[in-house]
């Protein structure tokens, strides 16, 4: 469950950049957040991330109410939300696995986990494979289902993923959508920050349009019209 109540945010130097955002969206559901460079979909995610905080208004996911969360407790907010962002930032130098395996070595699991959930969540992205590669050696389609990989060592609730296909081709486009929906038919609330209208309007979810800071529309089975 994530819910917006009056949200709004604002920067010294350039105003409001958004304002009065309200939306509910429930456990379970695939929903896509589009809008015009500009429109506040970046802002947004750093919000919902505890990036940022927002200059009014309340955000709750699940028992979680970031408006007053500190910053000691962020990081055990983020193993419940997986971030999937454009720019894959993997560690060259590191394999597949161990790219994946770093996410949870950083929050302290055994070895014997990780060597449990790194080989499920890369058969999941199609990778099973492929452990032994570096990113190097991978396409950008590959790369990306690492970062998928990645946002979901930790079983998140929510998978936030911003302009994931801005930098691929339409067919690795069509895997990584995919994937996302198998995600979500697991049960994980999947967010899709977008701009990408063939994508939109193809999976006939739910969709949140911003225009200027504020939500101008909300529709289910919706289509990207801007």
């Amino acid at each position: 469950m994530i819910k917006l109540e009056g949200v709004g945010k604002e920067y010294p130097t350039s105003g409001a950049v958004l304002s009065d955002i309200n939306a509910y969206i429930h456990p379970g559901e695939f929903v896509s957040i589009v809008g015009q460079s500009g429109a506040g979909k970046t802002t947004l995610v750093k919000l919902l991330i505890a990036e940022e905080r927002p200059t009014h208004g309340r955000i709750k996911i699940g028992d979680w109410d970031i408006t007053k969360i500190s910053p000691g407790v962020v990081p055990y907010l983020r193993r419940q939300i997986g971030v999937i962002f454009q720019d894959f930032k993997l560690l060259v130098k590191k394999t597949v696995f161990e790219n994946v395996a770093f996410a949870l070595e950083v929050a302290g699991e055994t070895p014997w986990r990780i060597r449990q959930v790194v080989p499920q969540v890369l058969n999941i992205v199609g990778l099973g494979t492929k452990d032994n590669r570096y990113p190097g050696e991978l396409s950008g389609g590959e790369q990306q289902r690492v970062v998928i990989a990645r946002a979901l060592v930790h079983r998140p609730k929510v998978i936030i993923a911003d302009e994931p296909t801005g930098n691929l081709d339409s067919i690795n486009t069509s895997e990584v959508i995919e994937i996302l929906k198998k995600i979500n038919q697991f049960g994980t609330t999947v967010l899709l920050v977008t701009h990408n209208r063939e994508v939109v309007n193809h999976l006939r979810r739910r969709v949140i349009t911003l225009a200027d800071g504020k939500i101008i529309s909300d529709e289910i089975e919706g289509k990207y019209i801007l």
